[in-house]
């Protein structure tokens, strides 16, 4: 977390249903829309939920029964997209991804003329570190005529991201990822032709979740039930620093620290994925004791990287490069990561 961040979080928050406050939601609003190439005429929905909230929400507003998805499930999260259909009562096909497999036109083109409507995909397979390829998903969905919904949660202010040029119809993203605020606010960036063609035309069976209201109430800058205000001024300082520095530079930075650490993690001899990864973070791979090496490096050297689950739970341990971090920050966790592989030898 930004230092700033942290003095925004300590101040008094102040009540919401005022001017100034629908004056720094639709101000923030504009400057996101922006950084992420949304659709003229794309809507917001700012949501006090996960990111799982988030995904779910997104299914509701904009599928049915009547619907047949096509789920890319390569992880945990691409697993949730299929969890969330089969509650709803949607019928969806998992395109299953191995762990050194991608995405390929070859392997899409088997589903093609399945009578598909939309392609749910977790663009980073945060379980694993893996980013699938947009362009290709892109054009099959367009080839297709598919909508095309995009869990960026740990991708957007990463990685490279538009949703105009690879035709995106949602955008699923929480507050903190990359952005490196308080968890607690998710959000959804709707392209004009599903609000036109499913959100609108949607009865949704559920009054928090119904994105109609959020879209109505937006229109004045407020939510339709009380935001994580906390969160959403945190948002709001965010939003202008990436401003001031440029999306790009952002994007650039982060780029820049994964490709220093993963050069240094491989000098020490630590082995990582050869599939394309996201910016925001590194896997590395151990043999076994995964486990064992994480609860060393938090209790003895005080650092905290994150632990994978299910079949890679004693083989991944995932290094982030998100926030307020720097080179020096990532060589001293690999030569204390080092210490604690050879101690265990």
């Amino acid at each position: 977390m930004y230092e700033e961040t942290r003095v925004v979080r300590g101040k008094q928050l102040p009540y919401f249903r005022t001017p100034e406050f629908s004056d720094m939601m639709l101000e923030a609003d504009e400057l996101l829309k922006k950084m992420i190439s949304a659709q003229q005429g794309a809507k917001t929905i700012y949501l006090t939920a996960s990111g799982t909230g988030a995904m779910e929400a997104t299914i509701m507003n904009c599928f049915d029964e009547k619907d047949k998805i096509l789920v890319i499930n390569g992880g945990g999260f691409g697993a949730r997209f299929v969890q969330i259909c089969k509650v709803h009562n949607i019928c969806c096909d998992e395109i299953k991804v191995g762990f050194e497999e991608n995405i390929t036109e070859e392997k899409l083109r088997l589903y093609a003329q399945g009578g598909y409507t939309g392609l749910l995909v977790n663009i980073h397979e945060t379980s694993i570190g893996k980013i699938y390829p947009i362009e290709i998903i892109s054009d099959f969905c367009k080839k297709n005529n598919l909508y095309l919904i995009v869990d960026a949660i740990s991708s957007v202010f990463a990685d490279e991201y538009d949703m105009q040029k690879y035709n995106i119809d949602a955008t699923i993203f929480s507050s903190q990822k990359a952005l490196s605020l308080a968890p607690g606010m998710s959000v959804v960036v709707l392209s004009p032709r599903i609000i036109e063609e499913r959100v609108n035309k949607k009865i949704v069976r559920s009054m928090y979740f119904d994105f109609k209201d959020y879209i109505y109430n937006f229109q004045r800058g407020q939510t339709p039930f009380t935001p994580a205000v906390g969160v959403f001024i945190e948002f709001y300082n965010m939003i202008k620093y990436i401003q001031s520095i440029g999306i790009e530079n952002k994007i650039e930075e982060t780029r820049v620290r994964a490709m220093k650490f993963r050069e240094k993690a491989q000098e020490l001899g630590f082995e990582i994925p050869k599939f394309e990864k996201s910016n925001a973070l590194t896997p590395i791979l151990f043999e076994e004791k995964g486990k064992l090496v994480y609860s060393i490096l938090k209790e003895k050297y005080g650092y905290i990287v994150t632990p994978s689950g299910g079949e890679f739970a004693e083989r991944i341990l995932r290094v982030g490069h998100i926030g307020n971090l720097n080179d020096e920050d990532g060589l001293q966790l690999l030569n204390a990561m080092r210490k604690v592989v050879d101690e265990l030898k």
